[in-house]
């Protein structure tokens, strides 16, 4: 198995995983009414973490855009985490959940993505020892899997950019932004009845 097909497995199951996501959206009412503060507070708590993902990924790019599968990056945010990018799209899975209200639903989305993730990374760590061999099994045994270790933080006094790689992370991410319409579209068809209410979560 190569790089290649280790990424296209994550899309696709990353495309179950949204489908299920979707399916929640839709059939699940909360605790908090619709225009409640607490709601509307929830809400807003996941843009944020959508927007912390965003920029995050966008930074992550950075640094590796180009170079995934030929070069071991271990500068800037991948100095702190291994695997920045999944690490900030865990944080975009969970705000996505938000944004149907529920802390539940929101929980829910983190957790999947991050299943999704650890079942993609101990792949790529197999095929990364292979490539890299000692030097990335050394930077396995010190660098965290997910959680960023500020305290690990080092950086290159000069970084190569390939600015339209960088920009197909940032267009990517921007997906996460579409949950806002569709959790207020799902909120308007279960007021109106199209949809019935299968779940009340807090």
């Amino acid at each position: 198995m190569n790089i290649s097909r280790v990424q296209t497995i994550r899309k696709v199951v990353l495309l179950v995983a949204i489908a299920i996501a979707l399916f929640l959206f839709a059939v699940t009412n909360t605790i908090y009414p619709n225009g409640h503060s607490v709601h509307e507070m929830i809400e807003w708590v996941g843009i944020l973490l959508i927007v912390i993902c965003i920029l995050g990924r966008t930074w992550s790019s950075l640094y590796i855009a180009g170079r995934k599968g030929r070069e071991l990056v271990i500068n800037g945010p991948y100095s702190t985490c291994r695997n920045p990018l999944y690490f900030f799209s865990i944080i975009g899975a969970a705000g996505m959940g938000l944004q149907s209200g529920s802390l539940v639903i929101g929980a829910i989305c983190g957790m999947i993505a991050t299943i999704v993730f650890y079942l993609v990374v101990t792949q790529e760590e197999k095929l990364l020892t292979g490539t890299h061999g000692k030097t990335y099994r050394n930077y396995l045994a010190t660098v965290p899997r997910f959680l960023p270790k500020p305290s690990l933080w080092r950086d290159s006094k000069t970084l190569t950019i390939q600015p339209p790689n960088v920009l197909i992370t940032f267009t990517d991410a921007l997906v996460f932004l579409l949950a806002v319409p569709i959790a207020e579209a799902c909120e308007y068809l279960r007021e109106i009845g199209t949809v019935p209410t299968l779940l009340i979560l807090p």
